[in-house]
């Protein structure tokens, strides 16, 4: 058997999140769907990161196992005849031949993900990319504060819904920092691994402290294993995209 690494891309407004569900439209359900025409048949798919109902993606990845015999050329064969099978909202960029055994998910060291606030006037072209920030002007140093603390390990039970399959919480924040992009802030966050959700908390979160609703010290002591109706809301998903994955 062959491992193929899949490189895809995709615009989640349409999509309830990734994971195939019955009666659905996922990207995971259009994907497999493509391969099973391929394939004549419906392969396991094992990817990095399972983004949630409207989350955009540029860098995501997954994995599955074909039978072996592919020739140099199968892989942009295969980027080619899926580039026809799929609709125009998902796209697998490319294709690889990887070791045998690699794992989109298990062999992952981070996931890397921005959220774009737009701060300028409305932008109808990126009305499904960014949240738009309405209302007096945010306290950036004190957006700056929250990202700097999250760095490190951390229990981040208070930034995942209560009712969740997780069992232990503490994930390990390499970067968490906020830049300028013209009229845009984005939060560039890369860790481990996420929680459900937990992105969309944190940003919730931290707008609250720039919006003057709560002080910075009271993020931090989210940080320490706080319940979830200690944090904030939950940020919208258009404003989310998964730009990469690191092994």
């Amino acid at each position: 058997m062959t491992a193929l690494r899949l490189d895809i891309e995709y615009d989640g407004a349409a999509f309830l999140g990734w994971a195939e569900q019955p009666g659905e439209r996922t990207v995971e359900g259009v994907l497999r769907d493509a391969l099973d025409v391929v394939f004549r048949s419906r392969p396991a798919i094992r990817v990095a990161g399972r983004t949630d109902s409207g989350v955009h993606a540029s860098g995501q990845v997954a994995s599955i196992v074909v039978p072996d015999g592919l020739s140099e050329a199968e892989p942009v064969r295969l980027r080619r005849s899926l580039a026809g099978l799929l609709p125009q909202d998902v796209a697998v960029r490319n294709v690889t031949v990887m070791p045998d055994g690699f794992d989109a998910r298990g062999d992952a060291t981070s996931r890397v993900y921005d959220y774009r606030l737009l701060v300028g006037p409305p932008s109808p072209l990126r009305r499904d990319r960014t949240l738009r920030h309405l209302g007096r002007p945010l306290d950036r140093a004190a957006l700056d504060a929250c990202a700097a603390m999250a760095v490190g390990q951390h229990d981040f039970r208070a930034f995942t819904p209560t009712e969740t399959n997780h069992t232990f919480f503490h994930r390990t924040m390499i970067e968490c920092a906020w830049r300028d992009d013209g009229d845009e802030w984005v939060l560039r966050l890369e860790a481990n691994a996420f929680l459900r959700h937990m992105v969309r908390v944190l940003v919730g979160t931290m707008l609250e402290c720039g919006r003057g609703r709560r002080d910075t010290e009271s993020f931090r002591a989210l940080l320490e294993g706080a319940p979830r109706s200690d944090a904030g809301i939950t940020a919208p998903p258009h404003g989310l995209t998964l730009v990469a994955v690191r092994y």
